[in-house]
C-alpha cells in the first residue's frame, strides 16, 4: 500500500486490519482499545529485522551524553553550588523523578503543556517531574514538615525545543535551595539572594545583574492599568518574555493575540519599561496610580525592606528593581528574581552567547497548602541555579582557549621498565589503595615503560613510581 498523509503503507494496513469489524460484529469499539491501537501502530513502523543496519544511533532530540572531560566541569561547577548551599546550613533531599500526574496539574501555566507524561502503569497516571520546586512542596504537605532549609541536585524533563547552544534542553540539571517556614518578612528572601551573589562570583562567570519584581506589584499594576482579572495570567506570560522580544512584539500580542484593549496596554508599558534600584521602589510609592493599590504597596513595602537586607549583606549593588520581571511560573504569590550575565564570559576574544538567565526563583507561599487536605499553607522562598547554561558557557570558554582538563584524580602511577613484577605492583598499588592515595597501573604482565609514562603525562598523573630489579 503506498504511503498515505503521514503514516506509512504498512502502518495503514495495521490500522485498517483493526478497525475492520469481524462477520457480525455491531461495533468496533467493543474489540479495540486505544491502546491497542496505538501499540499495533507504533509495532508497526518498527523496521523488519533485516533493516536494522540502517537505524542511526543517537541519543533522543535534547538529551546528551557527557564525556569524562565535560563531566569533571560539571562536578567542579556542582561543587562551588553545593558548597555554598551547605555553608548557609541546607539539608540534602531526594524525590522521585516521576510524581503522579494530578501532583503537577495546573502548578505552571502556560508552560503546564511542556510536561512529559508516561504511559499508564497499573493505573496511576504519572509524569516526569517538571522542576524540583512543586515535588518539595508536595513532600512538606506529605510530611506534616512545617520548617526546612534543603537543597536538592537533581535532573527534570520539559518538553520544549532545545537549543543546545544556549544549554536549552529536555533533560537537565536543576540546584535548588530553598527555605520553608514562618519567618520575619524577607529575610530569607534576602538570604537566597545572597546566595545566589556568592554561587556566580564563586563560578568566576563575569558581571552579572540580579533583577528582582514582586507578583503582587505586577497584579497591581494590571488591577490600575484596567486589565480583567481574568487576563491576568495571560498578560503576565506575555510581559515575562520582554526579556527575549521588544515591548512592540509584546504589545502586539497583548492586544491581537490575547484580545486586551490597546490602551491599557500602553499604560502596562509605562510600568513594565522601567527599572532601577531602591530609588525606583521609593518612586513607585508615590505614584498616583500604584499607591491607591493594596497589593502593590504590600509588595513594594517587602522590596523596600528586602533592599535594606541586601545592603547590609553587601550585595545591594548586584540587584535592580525590574518591573518587566513576571516569572511565568503560577506558584509565586511574592518576591521573584532573576540572574542574567552582562557579559558571557570576560574575554572579547569568545563569541557572545545569549544564554537567558542563569539562576531565578521567588516566593511561593500558597504551593504546599495546594496538597493539604485542610490547606494549611507554609510559606517557601528559594531559587534554582542554572546549571546547564552555566556549563555551555564554561564549555565554550574551555574550547576557545585550548584549555586541558584532567578527567581523573590519580595521584601515583605503579610502573616497571622489567618483566616478571607483576605480583611486586599488585602488591604495592595494593597498599596505596589502602591508604586512600589514589592509584593507577597498567593491566599487562610485562609492559614497556615509555607507554606507561605517555599514558601518566596524558592523563597528568604527578607522580610514577617505577619497581625494578638491580
Amino acid at each position: 500500500m503506498p504511503q498515505l498523509g503521514l503514516l506509512p503503507g504498512r502502518a495503514w494496513t495495521v490500522l485498517l486490519g483493526l478497525l475492520r469489524p469481524p462477520p457480525g460484529a455491531l461495533c468496533i469499539r467493543a474489540v479495540r482499545s486505544h491502546s491497542q491501537v496505538a501499540e499495533a501502530l507504533f509495532a508497526s513502523q518498527l523496521k523488519p529485522h533485516q533493516e536494522k543496519s540502517n537505524f542511526t544511533i543517537k541519543t533522543p532530540k535534547g538529551t546528551r551524553d557527557l564525556s569524562p572531560q565535560q563531566m569533571v566541569v560539571r562536578e567542579k561547577i556542582l561543587d562551588v553550588v553545593v558548597s555554598c548551599f551547605k555553608r548557609h546550613g541546607a539539608k540534602g533531599l531526594d524525590t522521585p523523578a516521576f510524581e503522579l500526574k494530578e501532583i503537577l496539574t495546573e502548578k505552571y501555566g502556560e508552560d503546564s503543556g511542556l510536561i512529559y507524561d508516561l504511559k499508564d502503569q497499573g493505573g496511576e497516571l504519572l509524569s516526569l517531574r517538571y522542576d524540583l520546586t512543586v515535588p518539595f512542596a508536595r513532600y512538606l504537605a506529605m510530611n506534616k514538615v512545617k520548617k526546612m532549609k534543603r537543597y536538592h541536585v537533581g535532573k527534570v524533563w520539559r518538553r520544549e525545543s532545545p537549543t543546545i547552544v544556549q544549554g536549552r534542553y529536555r533533560e537537565f540539571y536543576q540546584c535548588d535551595f530553598d527555605i520553608a517556614g514562618q519567618f520575619d518578612p524577607m529575610i530569607p528572601d534576602a538570604e537566597c539572594l545572597k546566595i545566589m551573589c556568592e554561587i556566580l562570583s564563586g563560578l568566576h562567570l563575569g558581571d552579572f545583574l540580579i533583577k528582582v519584581s514582586d507578583r503582587r506589584i505586577l497584579d497591581g499594576i494590571f488591577a490600575v492599568c484596567g486589565v480583567p482579572e481574568s487576563k491576568f495570567h495571560a498578560i503576565c506570560s506575555s510581559v515575562d518574555k520582554l526579556d527575549k522580544i521588544s515591548w512592540k512584539d509584546v504589545r502586539h500580542e497583548m492586544v491581537v493575540k490575547k484580545g486586551l484593549a490597546p490602551e491599557v496596554a500602553d499604560r502596562i508599558g509605562d510600568y513594565v519599561q522601567c527599572h532601577g534600584g531602591i530609588s525606583l521602589v521609593e518612586q513607585m510609592f508615590q505614584d498616583p496610580r500604584l499607591s491607591q493599590n493594596k497589593q502593590a504597596l504590600e509588595g513594594l513595602g517587602d522590596l523596600k525592606l528586602l533592599f535594606e537586607y541586601l545592603t547590609l549583606f553587601g550585595v545591594a549593588e548586584k540587584v535592580s528593581f525590574d518591573l518587566s520581571l513576571a516569572r511565568g511560573l503560577d506558584y509565586y504569590t511574592g518576591v521573584i528574581y532573576e540572574a542574567v550575565l552582562l557579559q558571557t564570559p570576560v574575554h572579547a576574544e569568545e563569541e557572545p552567547l545569549n544564554m537567558g538567565s542563569v539562576a531565578a526563583g521567588g516566593r511561593y507561599d500558597g504551593l504546599v497548602g495546594m496538597f493539604d487536605p485542610r490547606g494549611h499553607k507554609v510559606p517557601c522562598v528559594g531559587l534554582s541555579i542554572g546549571v546547564e547554561r552555566i556549563f555551555s558557557i564554561v564549555e565554550q570558554r574551555i574550547k576557545t582557549f585550548g584549555e586541558k582538563i584532567r578527567t581523573t584524580e590519580t595521584q601515583v602511577f605503579v610502573a616497571t621498565p622489567q618483566k616478571n613484577f607483576l605480583q611486586e605492583r599488585l602488591k604495592l598499588i595494593a597498599e596505596l589503595w589502602d591508604a586512600g592515595i589514589k592509584a593507577e597501573l597498567m593491566y599487562k604482565n610485562n609492559p614497556k615503560l615509555l607507554p606507561q609514562l605517555h599514558y601518566c603525562e596524558n592523563m597528568g598523573i604527578p607522580l610514577v613510581v617505577i619497581i625494578g630489579g638491580h
